[in-house]
């Protein structure tokens, strides 16, 4: 009877999916028009800061998810190369003058030099042992930004980052943040979705899932894991740009192991190789918390335990295992097979 029920919502999951994936654009432009007229709608400026978390949390997400899901690669120091865009944002626009623009520009291309920095003598290595390397590589930026005072200024932090701002016009308000963070995140889906439509991505998907496969096929498995640690990392240090400016001051608590794994967990939770689980993953995380402030003392132990049900009942994540665009592949095809065989 249990495993009669576990296949009826299985089956009721896979036909809302199928609905999801063959009105996928109209689903699209809705979120969109909603996340356009959410400040607009809800003005407190509470619920703008806690969507604007939502949305800098899904671009974390999302880039790790490029490597984690579509990959197969396990990162435990994400937070490290989010470190490595936000003191490169801050210490040029605090020393040098450089405006939101240029310094998330920097932000990304030195957060993915030092992808590949980290790349090259540790990609080769596989599983749990590059995950160790990786979480070891977060440890050590927090450890440099604590010490390297002279550069940092160690435990004081950096203050005084200069609001976000476009050809003279400061970004100030809430809703104006807001915004910013809407435009990276759209950014951030067209770079990966366009990324897995491509060769690229074709490439990814293959490593995922034989890696010793795809290398008897000709693909050069190591090259094209250094570029999507690239383009992983990159899009992390934007992020950590954005939070440089966002919040105006940084410093090396922001960047732990723990932020790391929240972020992982968003991934997962979302469901690997998942874009639109990645929103949702990072959106239900950086919410929950906020909706658990009436249990304070427990919170945690509720946060816990709603995320253990979650992965128990759902151990690839809400999303999981589910590619919009295959299923709309496959139901067109029946639909026109359904039309074939009735004709004759």
């Amino acid at each position: 009877m249990a495993n009669l029920n576990s296949k009826n919502k299985n089956e009721l999951f896979s036909k809302i999916m199928e609905i999801c994936a063959r009105n996928s654009l109209i689903i699209t432009i809705i979120s969109l028009l909603f996340a356009i007229s959410f400040p607009i709608v809800f003005s407190s400026q509470y619920l703008i800061n806690i969507a604007i978390n939502c949305l800098m949390y899904s671009v974390l997400a999302i880039s790790l998810n490029l490597i984690t899901g579509f990959m197969g690669i396990t990162s435990l120091g994400h937070a490290g190369f989010m470190g490595v865009g936000a003191y490169t944002a801050a210490i040029l626009s605090t020393r040098y003058g450089v405006n939101f623009i240029f310094t998330s520009i920097a932000a990304t291309i030195v957060a993915s030099l030092f992808g590949i920095l980290l790349g090259l003598p540790t990609l080769r290595i596989k599983g749990r042992y590059l995950a160790i390397v990786t979480l070891g590589f977060g440890e050590i930026m927090r450890i440099i930004e604590l010490n390297w005072v002279s550069l940092t200024r160690g435990p004081m932090g950096i203050s005084g980052i200069p609001r976000m701002s476009l050809f003279g016009v400061a970004f100030s308000k809430p809703i104006h943040k807001y915004y910013v963070i809407l435009v990276l995140l759209i950014i951030t889906v067209y770079i990966v979705r366009s990324l897995m439509n491509s060769r690229i991505g074709r490439a990814f998907s293959s490593i995922r899932d034989d890696e010793i496969a795809a290398d008897a096929m000709g693909i050069n498995v190591f090259k094209y894991k250094i570029i999507g640690f690239a383009i992983s990392s990159g899009l992390a240090g934007l992020a950590g740009a954005y939070y440089a400016h966002y919040m105006g001051f940084i410093d090396p608590n922001a960047f732990t192991f723990d932020e790391s794994i929240l972020i992982l967990s968003m991934t997962i939770m979302g469901g690997m190789a998942s874009i639109p689980g990645s929103i949702i993953g990072a959106s239900f995380l950086s919410i929950l918390p906020e909706a658990l402030r009436a249990v304070a003392d427990y919170r945690q132990i509720v946060y816990g335990l709603l995320l253990a049900v979650i992965m128990v009942f759902k151990p690839s994540g809400l999303l999981g295992g589910y590619n919009l665009k295959h299923i709309k592949q496959r139901f067109n095809f029946e639909q026109s097979t359904k039309g074939v065989d009735n004709h004759v």
